[in-house]
């Protein structure tokens, strides 16, 4: 099937028939947690190359290199991690208040909430005895009268993030995308590989084709192509790269003068 967004005309009448409309609302909706592993997997490239832009820079071993990285990704990535899941939850929580409040507002004053429903539907054109309707059907069932109003007029999302998904997607894209650019040194440390080069300029490449892998990877969700966002993600963890092996050079000239 053609990607979304370039249906063909008959595609389109397939997946809009009664029938396909009807098996589409029911299912129930699910959140995509692209965001948090396209933010897990850049932050940990970066972070990681930090390391080894800086330990590098100090003139120390693979050994070293390996050792701090291995700790910034567990350490970083599970702080990142956490915070993600404690961002989710909060929204969650706050979601969860804004509800019960409604649901008390319903309780003690329908008619105030009634008629905010009226004014909501009236904005959006309806009229007359049409409105009345709307307004009928939404306020006779209590979960479709709450669910409208804090989509209406508080702006919520029907579906809020698992705050333990959320956190899980941080978490594995980090450790997978971050170890990239420790993979010439590790490999170095235990002999596996006899790279030609200096570890740090393999580490760099690989890190590089790590953002333009991630770019490329998100453009199957988003409509962009995928060379496109492949060369987008690269452009904007390349700043971060240079801007992380600029400190660890500059922090590693401190160093060996200290």
């Amino acid at each position: 099937m053609a990607a979304r967004g370039h249906e063909t005309r008959a595609e389109l009448e397939r997946t809009h028939s009664p029938a396909a409309i009807r098996r589409r609302l029911g299912r129930p909706r699910r959140h995509s947690y692209l965001s948090d592993g396209i933010f897990g997997a850049i932050d940990g490239a970066v972070t990681t190359f930090a390391v080894v832009a800086g330990v590098t820079g100090a003139q120390l071993s693979a050994g070293v290199i390996v050792i701090l990285g291995a700790a910034n990704l567990l350490g970083d990535g599970f702080s990142m991690a956490a915070a993600n899941f404690l961002g989710a939850r909060a929204a969650r929580q706050q979601h969860e208040r804004e509800r019960r409040l409604e649901e008390r507002e319903i309780e003690l004053h329908p008619d105030g909430e009634r008629e905010e429903i009226r004014q909501i539907f009236a904005r959006k054109g309806f009229t007359g005895t049409l409105l009345e309707q709307v307004v009928g059907v939404i306020t006779s069932d209590r979960k479709r009268w709450i669910d409208t109003m804090m989509t209406e007029e508080h702006g919520a999302a029907q579906e809020l993030r698992s705050p333990w998904r959320a956190g899980a997607a941080t978490f594995a894209a980090f450790i997978v995308v971050g170890a990239i650019p420790l993979l010439p040194f590790a490999g170095v440390l235990i002999g596996a590989i006899d790279l030609p080069e200096r570890p740090f300029a393999w580490s760099a490449a690989l890190t590089c084709a790590a953002f333009f892998l991630v770019g490329a990877a998100k453009s199957r969700f988003v409509d962009q192509r995928w060379w496109l966002s492949g060369l987008e993600t690269l452009g904007v963890g390349s700043i971060a790269a240079v801007l992380a092996y600029a400190a660890g050079a500059l922090l590693g000239g401190l160093v060996r003068a200290v």
